[in-house]
């Protein structure tokens, strides 16, 4: 693939927000190293921990250039590595150094492996009452289930989005990407935001305890409240938005679909009589939301009508000119080509160790005088253990002893 323009919207800023901020990253695959990216595109030093040898498991997942995933080259860029055998009292004394030192950890272990290595909230916290320690897991630190494993696609069953993802009478369909891990970080970073706000005050750390299954529910709007108050359980519905219409997918002349939102009260009319349809537009019947979910067969059957004449270019230039929200079924290809997407910086372009240019995602959000960015490639396994062990006082010598034992390794 050619590379691709980069407008210069993610390079990165002198200094992030968040320049300054020690992070010690102990998690694996992707929730808290996904939190942990976040962080590091703003400016935050991340020092990962991973196991010598194999390193992260996401170093091998799915697609590999040179042997290593171009995933990680999203996820851990920013970062630096240390290769540290977890299991080694050696490498847990070594934890302990660095988190005493440390503004936030992250691990995303199963409930009870950091207490079992003595780097537990209590151990840790008494080393650095100022330590904010995320913690994300499939179903929490309490609670009945806490022992279970627990992955992002178990999660999006349970709390409920999984049953919503299908055709009606078909088989539920999972997301298409981690959404359940993804979820989980985000709610990660928010809490250490809000934790870091508080530690202004009080000068303290804390723990924070995100669930994957309970970020993904964070996120299911009113699917609880319906079921208390009408005993209402939400089926899945395909592509379109129960309650709220018209929203849906529609086929087109040239086998594409067009997703139409014309579900605003103004937004209806104007779609009514860009599809020659004002009878729909002007009855009274359907001048607000609920009537037209009370037709919305009808209101579909008629859009549909529309569409099955002309291409998906054609109806989006017509919706377009009416300010109809309206827009096709992107691939990674016209991601890709998209002239926005390039605009808005999100199509970014790094140059990799073989001096090859990989397409990665720009940084988002994006703030106005500090922006974040791409300050080094993702590294390659403990690329920087000496230079962190260094930095809390080991010697060379010490280092060395390390190695040779096992407990450790460098690039």
């Amino acid at each position: 693939m050619d590379k691709l323009p980069h407008s210069g919207l993610s390079a990165p800023a002198a200094a992030g927000p968040l320049a300054g901020l020690k992070v010690l990253e102990l998690g694996q695959l992707i929730a808290g190293p996904f939190a942990a990216k976040t962080l590091a595109d703003f400016g935050a030093d991340i020092v990962k921990i991973e196991p010598p040898g194999a390193g992260d498991p996401l170093r091998k997942w799915r697609l590999l250039k040179d042997g290593t995933s171009v995933w990680w080259q999203v996820q851990s860029r920013n970062k630096r590595s240390v290769a540290l055998d977890l299991k080694d009292p050696a490498a847990q004394d070594i934890v302990r150094r660095l988190a005493q030192d440390a503004d936030v950890l992250i691990e995303n272990f199963r409930p009870g492996a950091m207490e079992g290595w003595g780097l537990g909230p209590d151990d840790l916290l008494k080393l650095n009452p100022r330590l904010i320690m995320l913690r994300i897991s499939g179903y929490g630190q309490t609670g009945p289930y806490r022992d279970k494993p627990g992955f992002g696609v178990v999660a999006e069953a349970m709390s409920g989005l999984r049953h919503l993802t299908a055709e009606p009478g078909r088989v539920p369909v999972r997301v298409g990407v981690s959404i359940g891990d993804t979820l989980a970080a985000l709610h990660g970073v928010i809490g250490i935001l809000l934790a870091l706000q508080e530690r202004q005050k009080s000068g303290q750390g804390q723990v924070i305890d995100v669930a994957l299954y309970e970020a993904v529910f964070n996120c299911m709007e009113s699917l609880l409240p319906e079921y208390s108050a009408f005993g209402a359980v939400r089926e899945p519905a395909g592509s379109a938005l129960p309650g709220i219409a018209p929203s849906n997918a529609y086929r087109c002349q040239d086998g594409g679909y067009a997703l139409i939102a014309g579900n605003g009260d103004s937004i209806f009319k104007r779609l009514t009589a860009t599809i020659g349809r004002d009878d729909l537009g002007n009855d009274p019947a359907l001048a607000d939301n609920a009537g037209r979910v009370a037709r919305v067969a009808e209101i579909d059957a008629a859009i549909a009508a529309w569409t099955a004449q002309r291409t998906v270019d054609e109806v989006l230039a017509a919706l377009d000119a009416a300010s109809v929200p309206a827009g096709r079924i992107y691939t990674v290809a016209d991601i890709a080509a998209d002239p926005h997407y390039q605009a808005r910086g999100m199509i970014d372009s790094v140059t990799l160790d073989d001096g090859s240019a990989l397409a990665v995602p720009g940084i988002t959000p994006k703030l106005s005088r500090t922006p974040g960015g791409h300050r080094r490639n993702a590294p390659g396994i403990g690329q920087d253990t000496d230079a962190v062990l260094g930095e809390i006082g080991l010697t060379a010598q010490q280092i060395q002893m390390l190695k040779d034992k096992g407990i450790v390794a460098s690039a």
